[in-house]
């Protein structure tokens, strides 16, 4: 199973009026590590020719950082694609390795040219299942 990581920063813009980062900020955390992955696995080809779409988001908050502090994201994808979708995993660990937010995200392919869903080929997928991959870069 390809895993990738990122590591993220809470930013003073990140932070809500709780003092801590913001719901939709994890969200866009994760379609950045999402979008950092795809970018690091897929070769140039798969790309210039496919885009994903969020179908779907089921997160739970177990708890939050504040400003300064880091969480180190992980993704991956556990199961193999279901038609035109696939579904991700992201954890974001705190410094202690808690997981404090976990999300299954359900990503629709898109064939660029047509701008219509598409079913996910058996090569676009392999290398998102059955390869090890990790990298790190701050946010």
């Amino acid at each position: 199973m390809n895993r990738f990581t990122l590591t993220f920063t809470a930013l003073p813009e990140h932070i809500d009026v709780m003092g801590h980062v913001n719901n939709a900020v994890w969200v866009q955390w994760m379609e950045a590590l999402a979008t950092a992955h795809w970018e690091a696995v897929a070769p140039p080809e798969h790309q210039a020719k496919y885009a994903w779409v969020v179908a779907r988001h089921e997160i739970d908050y177990r708890g939050n950082i504040r400003e300064g502090e880091s969480v180190t994201g992980e993704t991956f994808i556990p199961d193999e694609p279901h038609g035109a979708t696939f579904d991700r995993r992201v954890d974001f660990r705190n410094a202690a390795g808690k997981v404090i937010v976990s999300a299954r995200t359900r990503w629709a392919m898109i064939d660029i040219a047509s701008g219509r869903l598409m079913r996910v080929p058996p090569d676009v997928a392999a290398p998102f299942m059955d390869q090890s991959s990790t990298a790190s870069t701050g946010t």
